[in-house]
């Protein structure tokens, strides 16, 4: 069992940056790829972003290539998502989850925290 919460959402202009964070518990946390996912309303959920379990491997979505990064630090249970340059378009609720490798579908996910508002005004 692996329990998620997302942090570090809040109100930013374009243009500006924010890092949301995602602490993971259990004792298991460096055995699961960690993803970023998002939603806006009226919208299916939206891949970001994964990161395999050591880190070694990312795979970002083409609409945040070059301006988010994604993070983990397995010693602390802690995975980050760094945005930069943020546009209108990335508003959404962002949602960690953890699965048993990198998936770009949310059903490739086990376990999921409750999502942190980001809203970016133009």
């Amino acid at each position: 069992q692996v329990q998620l919460v997302e942090s570090g959402g809040g109100l930013v202009q374009a243009g500006g940056s924010l890092r949301l964070s995602c602490a993971a518990s259990g004792r298991t946390f460096s055995s699961y790829a960690m993803g970023w996912f998002r939603q806006a309303p009226g919208k299916e959920r939206e891949y970001v972003v994964a990161i395999s379990r050591t880190g070694s491997s990312t795979s970002y979505a083409d609409s945040v290539k070059g301006r988010f990064t994604i993070s983990r630090d397995n010693a602390n249970n802690m995975v980050y998502l760094r945005m930069n340059s943020l546009k209108p378009e990335d508003t959404a609720v962002y949602y960690c989850a953890a699965g048993p490798v990198k998936s770009t579908t949310p059903r490739g996910y086990d376990y999921w925290g409750q999502g942190t508002q980001v809203t970016v005004s133009s």
